[in-house]
């Protein structure tokens, strides 16, 4: 069947919100020819990685989403069958009433954040009646096992990963403004929060034992790098080598070209929840820089995630992992001795990854899972 969403996501987390609504969106146009509409309070931040998105059009369509301000919602507005309410945005009383005047109420959704913690399987599709109006809301929670919402992931992503070869990856890197990749040396990308312990990991690439290209998108975390490099050591911009440590900034990738840089590179440090998942399936080595919450709430999620990812490693592999990953955090000092750790177990972190990406292919998508709630409830 054949059904309208309006998926409605207000920007907190920068790019994470817009990413994940974004992705979402454009595979249920894509793998299940659904009618889309996108409500998003931020078009700037949204077409930094979407490409021929203007922000000064409050009403387009892109890759057959149609995109909309959120300042459009107005009196007369035709509600969608299906809603999504994006990580609790809150919909707009406007678009309640257009709800409460339709001839059969919409199913309403709210798409929770991603997280491992065990209640969320308790919790997937619990309804929750509205306390002032005849409306229900359905949580749908995201994870990583059976009884969860499961993943983003479109049709074709692993066949698309499996086939990027040599002359593809060339060709990409080339498109990007990056050289061949030499044998011996690692590529590291960089994507994390602001208050992430760059300094320091700078530090401990310099030191790696094989030469580092550690390569940056432009943008905040880019201009602390630069800032970095020329404050502590002395260089300027256009020389960013140090000692085994070679930078390169790269202009903001769209989401599919994302993709490609996590499949180039050797070690992805990725944040919040649309590049972790993405890393994931990119099945190469990476660290998770969790976005930062209020009374450290969000270690609970990061140490709920940990324990389900190092399950089946080793004891010293686990062990590396949760220290790399708590320095990485915040929680200690990120140290050369812990990233050494990190790299000496390179090989068998990318046998678990493989393995734990196919794990995670088990179960079925994010959107599969959506579509097929949807037409089991309407």
């Amino acid at each position: 069947m054949r059904y309208r969403w309006d998926i409605f996501c207000k920007v907190i987390d920068n790019f994470g919100d817009a990413g994940v609504c974004w992705r979402l969106a454009r595979q249920l146009a894509a793998d299940f020819d659904q009618e889309v509409r996108l409500w998003i309070d931020d078009l700037v931040t949204l077409s930094s990685f979407t490409p021929g998105l203007d922000c000064k059009r409050l009403i387009q369509k892109v890759q057959g989403v149609e995109i909309c301000s959120w300042q459009q919602i107005q009196m007369g507005i035709i509600c969608a069958d299906v809603v999504i309410e994006a990580f609790a945005c809150d919909l707009p009383d406007l678009y309640i009433s257009a709800m409460l005047q339709h001839k059969h109420p919409p199913l309403w959704i709210n798409l929770e954040y991603l997280s491992a913690e065990p209640w969320v399987v308790e919790y997937h599709l619990l309804p929750s009646p509205h306390p002032r109006f005849p409306l229900t809301k359905f949580f749908f929670f995201p994870g990583f096992v059976n009884g969860t919402g499961g993943l983003l992931r479109e049709q074709a992503l692993m066949k698309l990963r499996n086939e990027f070869d040599n002359t593809l990856q060339q060709s990409f890197m080339k498109r990007i403004g990056l050289n061949d990749k030499k044998p011996d040396c690692l590529w590291v990308s960089l994507f994390c929060y602001a208050d992430a312990p760059v300094e320091q990991l700078l530090q401990a690439l310099a030191e790696s034992v094989k030469p580092i290209l550690l390569i940056v998108p432009d943008g905040i975390v880019a201009r602390r790098v630069l800032a970095i490099l020329e404050d502590v050591y002395g260089l300027s911009t256009p020389l960013l080598v140090h000692k085994q440590l070679c930078v390169r900034i790269i202009p903001f990738l769209e989401q599919t070209d994302y993709d490609r840089l996590l499949w180039c590179c050797d070690i992805n440090f990725v944040r919040g929840e649309d590049s972790f998942v993405r890393a994931q399936w990119a099945a190469k080595l990476f660290v998770w820089n969790i976005y930062p919450q209020q009374e450290q709430v969000h270690f609970k999620k990061l140490d709920a995630f940990l324990e389900r990812y190092t399950e089946n490693m080793t004891i010293p592999l686990a062990a590396t992992v949760r220290e790399m990953w708590s320095c990485w955090n915040g929680r200690k000092v990120l140290s050369v001795e812990a990233w050494m750790n990190f790299l000496a177990f390179r090989e068998s972190l990318m046998q678990h990854n493989e393995r734990w990406a196919n794990q995670l292919m088990m179960q079925k998508d994010l959107a599969t899972n959506l579509v097929q709630f949807v037409e089991n409830q309407l």
